[in-house]
């Protein structure tokens, strides 16, 4: 394993390397941040970049945090996604390459996407601790 991935192991919990690392995905409604209202920035867990803002998370009702769009466009990128039997649009950090999550075309105006994102893959820091 690489000195990286070691690193990763030891400052991650396993269900956030999971995900971050092997592409996995969280049970719906199990992340702490579905129903989360606290305005703020959402960070990457791995590498502190900033993701989402809180003014773009709206309850999507699928069990994720779910953001139209982020923060900075630059800051995510996507690929296509062909795990799992379907095509879809995996999301993830621009900076460290961590798996976020999914992008769908079912979300609200202004993008018309729904930024499907786990929990476990961010870090919420409030708008008065900024």
């Amino acid at each position: 394993m690489s000195e990286k991935k070691e690193d990763l192991k030891n400052n991650l919990s396993p269900e956030e390397y999971y995900v971050t690392q092997n592409h996995g995905t969280e049970p719906a409604f199990s992340g702490k941040y579905d129903g989360v209202k606290t305005p703020g920035t959402y960070h990457c867990i791995v590498c502190g970049v900033e993701l989402f803002s809180s003014d773009a998370k709206y309850d999507s009702g699928s069990g994720w945090p779910s953001f139209w769009e982020p923060s900075a466009d630059d800051n995510v990128e996507t690929e296509e996604d062909n795990s799992a039997g379907m095509i879809r649009t995996e999301v993830h950090c621009n900076k460290c390459q961590a798996h976020l999550g999914h992008v769908f075309p079912d979300g609200p105006q202004p993008t018309g996407l729904r930024y499907c994102i786990n929990s476990v893959s961010l870090d919420l820091k409030p708008s008065d601790e900024e």
